[in-house]
């Protein structure tokens, strides 16, 4: 397997993803991640290929969207993209390593798409290693539309899980922190101790909390 092209990011839209149609490629996939900083829950990956004819407007990188932009987004995306979705746990992330997992999600994701990609656009600079040509794009996410997308589709994804999860363990605020280490998240941790889905290799977890 060739080794993947890194790229400086173009403009956001659809340049690239035409360029790349113009070349021959038939199924053009933008990936991204979300969720390797937090203390708790899963990383979650998306795989989207755009229809070039029904791109949703507005579309951006998903931090700088708000929440009700991301939702959405998220539906209008659904409903125009081919779109594949992947989670590792947080038991895996403990195991094998948060990059592992995070590249782990991605090749989950990508195989979960309905069609075959032939090409896919993958944010940042250390992409996996996909049964197809990759382009390794640093902030991808903020210039490449179908990255773009994915970025949108894993952070909601991601976003609604942590949610329920707060719904259950309402102690650590996982409904506004989504697991980050906020101050009320690390205070709730040294006066509960972890959830069952915090990630034990992450420090402050690692060192026993007693950082804190």
């Amino acid at each position: 397997m060739s080794e993947p092209i890194r790229l400086p990011p173009p403009d956001i839209g659809l340049k690239r993803e035409r360029a790349l149609r113009r070349a021959g490629f038939q199924c053009v996939a933008g990936l991204d991640e979300v969720g390797r900083g937090p203390l708790a829950g899963p990383v979650v990956s998306a795989a989207v290929v755009l229809d070039l004819k029904k791109v949703p407007s507005g579309l951006a990188d998903s931090k700088a969207l708000t929440a009700e932009q991301r939702e959405a987004l998220f539906e209008q995306i659904l409903t125009t993209a081919h779109v594949g979705i992947a989670s590792i746990s947080h038991t895996d992330v403990d195991s094998i390593n948060i990059r592992q997992a995070s590249l782990r999600a991605m090749c989950r994701a990508l195989a979960a798409l309905p069609c075959t990609p032939d090409m896919a656009l993958v944010d940042g600079n250390d992409p996996p290693a996909l049964p197809c040509r990759v382009e390794a794009v640093i902030k991808g996410d903020a210039s490449i539309a179908s990255i773009a997308a994915a970025s949108i589709v894993a952070k909601v994804v991601r976003d609604r899980l942590m949610v329920r999860l707060g719904a259950i363990y309402p102690s650590y605020g996982f409904h506004t922190n989504v697991g980050y280490a906020t101050k009320f998240h690390l205070s709730a941790l040294a006066s509960d101790g972890p959830s069952p889905f915090h990630r034990m290799t992450f420090s402050p977890l690692r060192q026993g909390l007693l950082d804190l």
